[in-house]
């Protein structure tokens, strides 16, 4: 009876980590229209994910951090076959929030935008872990 108990317990304590979504990770964004681009932290907020800009680099791969810790994704739902839709997603080179969806496909990315009728292809992101 205690074995069992003590499964149940772990189970529960350490289901989550099982269960955590393909979306979860660190993922390095297109290269915008400047040459920069980032690392995007992307975790669980609430029902949905969030993406919070963790490292930032310029053209020639310097460090640039004026948006570092910065909200990059949010509200960003879970839906069938790898699809995220009904979130934002804030563009540092441009400065706007787009409505957003997204596309997994193993380590890459698919992430796409509009914003007052005018709609951005925001390229593809890979996986960096």
């Amino acid at each position: 009876m205690k074995t069992f108990t003590l499964a149940g317990v772990l189970a529960l304590a350490f289901g989550g980590a099982a269960f955590a979504d393909p979306i979860e990770g660190t993922w390095k964004t297109k290269t915008d229209d400047n040459g920069n681009y980032g690392y995007v932290q992307i975790k669980p907020c609430g029902a949905a994910f969030c993406g919070t800009l963790i490292k930032a680099f310029d053209a020639k791969g310097q460090i640039e951090s004026p948006n570092i810790g910065k909200r990059i994704v949010w509200d960003m739902v879970a839906y069938e076959d790898g699809h995220y839709d009904d979130g934002k997603i804030w563009s540092p080179d441009r400065d706007k929030t787009y409505n957003s969806e997204m596309d997994l496909s193993g380590n890459s990315l698919k992430v796409y935008g509009c914003v007052i009728g005018i709609c951005r292809d925001g390229g593809t992101w890979t996986r960096v872990n």
